[in-house]
């Protein structure tokens, strides 16, 4: 088991972008980051989505400075494929345990894709939810950082790892891998493990997992973006269909107090934006919104009024109560009650979009955090030296979320001055 003591460090949980933010700001103002995230890369949910709102620009961008900045500042060690297993201690003086997972590629690789260029199979595309498949031996995002390759451990032990060892010039493969374990000491702890999507299963009613073209939020995002499975092309999953007519369900188990009982705070703006994906890739498609109340308030209104006031697309408010499949076409059915005008509503498209909600991602260890009755980290004045940031607080856009981690960092700067 590997040791570092450094006097004065924070350790931070997450390197989506509330933890890189965290990491960034309090390495220039020169104190010791530790970084640890669980996934091969570091960018989170925000390396998944296409376009930020309401600007309707790329992650890319954002996220290359932060990479850019990690990598020029010697106060950050990052490590991926990690994960926090125990933390104990008080503020100024906490020792953390951090397991590592063997990615079955050193820094030697250039990325090169010799060892994907033999490798044969296939497992899910988890950057994609799963809904389509990539090569055992990949890089798990363009944007990835590192930008190293990895071998999937379904196939260490078989004839095709040694393929690709074979087929590696830069001495980069090195199926020997094991899993470490190092502790480290530091004098404060952000946790910035994000969120999840509300699982859309467990919502009955709306069809998700037995309609085949009833898609969640998160994987429309996929479907939009130049590097998910369509190569930003949107169309439906069963049949590959171009999606002309599109409905969205806002609250999708959201305000429900079945399922979630909060607003998740960015579904309706999320909405929007995929709105205008739809109509930007397809400009005589239709576009309908079922929505309870459309919450895009202060500087986010004239973006709502923008995609309203497009004639091809409808928003709607009322309640949807059923989603089904039309077997003969595959198309989706969904039943509603327009809450306006009494009518009751049953309207077919090509594919419905469930906005689901956001829960939060705890550690999945015993450490002193006080959350709500949602499980959202809440700040408690008598636990210092430990923080939350970003979505792991509350539900909350990109933009909110960084200026929260710039508070955790000036948080955890204070822990180690208190000292």
């Amino acid at each position: 088991m590997a040791e570092t003591n450094v006097s004065g460090s924070i350790l931070v949980i997450g390197g989506g972008i509330s933890g890189l933010t965290t990491a960034v700001e309090a390495a220039e103002a020169g104190y010791k980051v530790i970084l640890v995230e669980k996934e091969p890369f570091l960018g989170g949910r925000v390396a998944r989505i296409n376009k930020y709102y309401t600007k309707l620009c790329p992650p890319t961008c954002g996220l290359e400075i932060n990479f850019k900045r990690i990598k020029k500042n010697p106060n950050i060690q990052c490590f991926t494929m990690a994960e926090v297993e125990a933390i104990s201690g008080v503020e100024g003086d906490f020792e953390a345990t951090i397991k590592i997972n063997p990615r079955y590629v050193n820094e030697n690789c250039t990325a090169c894709g010799k060892c994907a260029e033999v490798c044969v199979t296939e497992i899910p595309n988890k950057l994609n939810y799963g809904i389509d498949k990539i090569k055992a031996a990949y890089i798990p995002h363009p944007l990835a950082f590192p930008m190293r390759y990895m071998i999937a451990p379904e196939i260490i032990g078989t004839d095709e790892a040694k393929k690709c060892l074979e087929a590696c010039k830069y001495d980069a493969i090195d199926l020997d891998m094991k899993q470490e374990t190092m502790t480290v000491k530091v004098g404060a702890v952000i946790v910035a493990t994000g969120w999840d999507p509300y699982d859309a299963t467990k919502i009955d009613n709306l069809g998700f997992g037995k309609c085949q073209n009833v898609i969640t939020n998160v994987i429309m995002e996929r479907l939009a973006s130049p590097s998910g499975p369509t190569e930003g092309k949107i169309v439906r999953p069963s049949d590959g269909k171009e999606v002309k007519n599109i409905i969205f369900v806002q609250c999708a188990g959201s305000r429900d107090e079945n399922h979630l009982p909060y607003c998740s705070s960015v579904c309706c703006l999320a909405s929007l934006k995929q709105a205008t994906y739809v109509r930007e890739q397809y400009p005589d498609s239709k576009v309908t919104i079922f929505y309870i109340d459309v919450r895009a308030i202060g500087k986010f209104e004239g973006f709502y009024t923008k995609v309203a006031e497009d004639e091809n697309v409808s928003l709607i408010k009322g309640k949807v109560a059923k989603v089904e499949e039309d077997p003969a076409t595959g198309d989706v059915v969904v039943e509603v009650e327009d809450t306006m005008k009494g009518d009751k509503i049953k309207a077919t498209a090509d594919m419905v979009v469930l906005a689901t909600g956001i829960v939060p991602q705890l550690p999945g260890i015993n450490i002193a955090l006080t959350c709500d009755e949602f499980g959202f980290i809440v700040s408690d004045s008598s636990k210092k030296g430990i923080y939350g940031a970003g979505c792991v607080k509350k539900p909350t856009g990109v933009a909110q979320s960084v200026q929260d981690a710039t508070g955790a960092a000036l948080k955890a700067i204070q822990s180690i001055v208190r000292r």
